[in-house]
């Protein structure tokens, strides 16, 4: 834990543990959805599907490992148990209980979605107060809006050929 480095925040240190530690149960809950959606997934285009939501748990586990990382920074400590990140967490977990490629994109893009809404107000909060987690924030955010995207354009394309099919 930087001294200065922690001077430096123009705002209350513990509110932004304390958001940051939503957004690390978040990833941490995004990572388990994806990287388990992408074991179950059944349908048309199962292997794009699998190979997109194995791409995202990766990045998710990046952002957990980022997060944490700006959490130690700032003297916290992130969420110690995977239980309590239920407690804390905003935009929760969609387990995939229905393996069909269209309801697990669409889950996963709620999830996107939701994280997207996470890391812009965060990232108010954060523009002039903190210019280190701003930027940390805005690397996970982008990260983020290209997942929707990604996963907007599968369902667009699984929609397009069942349509076609029919």
């Amino acid at each position: 834990m930087g001294t200065k480095g922690i001077e430096i925040v123009g705002m209350d240190v513990q509110e932004l543990i304390r958001l940051l530690n939503k957004a690390f149960a978040d990833e941490w809950l995004a990572y388990y959805q994806y990287w388990l959606g992408a074991k179950v997934v059944r349908g048309p285009m199962k292997e794009a599907v699998i190979a997109e939501l194995l791409q995202h748990a990766t990045d998710e586990l990046r952002h957990a490992d980022m997060v944490a990382n700006r959490i130690i920074q700032l003297g916290g400590t992130p969420v110690p148990e995977p239980k309590k990140w239920y407690d804390v967490t905003n935009c929760g977990y969609d387990a995939p209980d229905d393996p069909f490629v269209e309801i697990i994109l669409k889950q996963n893009i709620k999830g996107e979605q939701c994280a997207i809404g996470v890391y812009q107000d965060i990232l108010k909060t954060t523009m002039t107060a903190d210019p280190v987690t701003y930027n940390m924030v805005l690397q996970i955010l982008q990260d983020e809006v290209e997942h929707e995207e990604d996963l907007q354009s599968l369902l667009e394309d699984f929609e397009l050929m069942v349509k076609k099919q029919a």
